[in-house]
């Protein structure tokens, strides 16, 4: 009986991991005043019909704080890679030399950094979400384990607050993670 209470709160806790490394990859794609290969590595190119992300048809190198190299495996691939960027919400400019395509990144804006941040803080409070949608869908489980006799009263109290303690834990990280990504986006 309480194996199935450490399974359920093991698998929650492994759903809260899974919210905070989306919100994290999602940070990586917003970009600061530096180069850095995660603003472009997962961007959807077209490739013979299907998207494929740009880390696997290219190398992405930062050879300079405020360059970005790409050097495509397949030559053929320049135009697509130079279209999904140009096409894309990141607002860079690629310059392709028919071997490898290069991106300046411009110094941000004072306003651009403010709606980087914004950006920020809508993922921030997505994952926040996620993290208290796990929660609810314990204490549902929780309660019909009660309702079945499959757990006791003091082991469901325990059970929730443990979740509690975890949920706490993770929203902090959520907070400690957004508040790094944010003192980025606003260095100067």
């Amino acid at each position: 009986m309480a194996d199935d209470v450490k399974h359920l709160l093991r698998d929650v806790e492994r759903e809260m991991e899974k919210s905070i490394e989306a919100m994290e990859a999602d940070f990586q794609q917003i970009r600061t005043g530096r180069a850095s290969p995660g603003l472009v590595e997962k961007l959807m190119v077209e490739y013979y019909g299907t998207h494929v992300p740009l880390q696997q048809l290219a190398t992405i190198t930062a050879p300079e704080p405020q360059m970005l190299l790409i050097k495509p495996f397949d030559p053929s691939t320049l135009r697509a890679i130079e279209k999904a960027i140009s096409e894309s919400d990141l607002k860079l400019t690629p310059n392709n030399d028919g071997k490898v395509i290069r991106i300046n990144i411009p110094p941000l804006t004072e306003e651009r950094r403010r709606e980087l941040a914004k950006l920020v803080h809508k993922r921030m409070e997505e994952a926040r979400i996620a993290i208290r949608n796990h929660r609810r869908d314990a204490m549902e489980m929780l309660k019909e384990m009660e309702e079945n006799d499959l757990i006791d009263e003091d082991t469901h109290k325990r059970s929730k607050h443990e979740l509690d303690q975890l949920v706490h834990r993770y929203i902090e990280r959520v907070d400690e993670l957004g508040a790094r990504k944010e003192r980025e986006i606003m260095e100067l």
